[in-house]
């Protein structure tokens, strides 16, 4: 597979407190990446660096080929590189349609935002999005009026607007019911191949399900690396969260 990220030496510092310290991480394209560890390994530091949402301190990311270690969110986002955080980030007074259609405007082409192009370009292949992602029904609500689980499936479906290369789902499943869980996993397995996956989940089941690639942190280090089913056998996992953790 061809390589999409190459992070090398990676290090974001806060002070004397060192929370990522020299990661190399790699991502294939099309490949699903999970990053597990406790809590402080500095996975949600990593997607940061790696989303442009912070500098590293030390280290350098090329995405598709591009040094981008010193661009910000913007110019990731435009490149390739699509975000999801621990809590859904939608416009809650727009339309679930209009969330999508506007998330799909700097992608869209010059003139989409002409009433007659806007539904050409944007509001039909949104709303085929929401068809995909089971929104369709609530096209015409407020986002505001969601569930957590549904604003989770709709942000999902902006990233996807986006067109991105590479999708960084912060703990995705946090605060979500058993169904809502299900069909989330669903949503992420059912992502064309032409879309790279870097995961942060602290369930371990849905990581070994979904996942090609398992990278375990501690104290903002890479302690092992591999597929899910050498990782869950691995000594480093039981290093980073104790006895009892497969």
């Amino acid at each position: 597979m061809t390589e999409l990220l190459a992070a090398e030496g990676l290090s974001r510092r806060y002070g004397s407190l060192t929370v990522v310290d020299r990661v190399d991480l790699r991502i294939a394209d099309g490949q699903r990446h999970a990053l597990i560890g406790p809590n402080g390994a500095g996975k949600s530091t990593l997607l940061d660096l790696i989303g442009g949402a912070q500098r590293p301190d030390g280290g350098r990311i090329r995405f598709a080929g591009v040094d981008v270690t010193a661009t910000g969110p913007a110019p990731r986002a435009r490149l390739g590189i699509g975000r999801i955080h621990q809590r859904p980030a939608v416009w809650p007074s727009l339309s679930v349609l209009d969330n999508v259609a506007v998330a799909a405007l700097p992608h869209a082409g010059r003139g989409s935002w002409w009433p007659g192009r806007y539904g050409r370009r944007v509001r039909r292949p949104a709303a085929e999005l929401l068809d995909r992602l089971g929104l369709a029904e609530h096209a015409a609500r407020p986002a505001g009026h969601l569930s957590h689980g549904q604003r989770r499936q709709l942000e999902i479906a902006m990233a996807l607007a986006g067109r991105p290369r590479l999708l960084l789902l912060d703990e995705p499943a946090a605060g979500l019911s058993a169904s809502d869980t299900q069909r989330l996993v669903g949503l992420i397995a059912e992502l064309p191949r032409t879309v790279a996956v870097l995961l942060v989940e602290h369930r371990l089941d849905l990581v070994y399900s979904l996942t090609d690639v398992v990278t375990v942190l501690r104290d903002g280090r890479v302690l092992a690396s591999g597929p899910p089913a050498e990782i869950r056998v691995a000594p480093a996992l039981q290093q980073a969260f104790g006895a009892g953790v497969s």
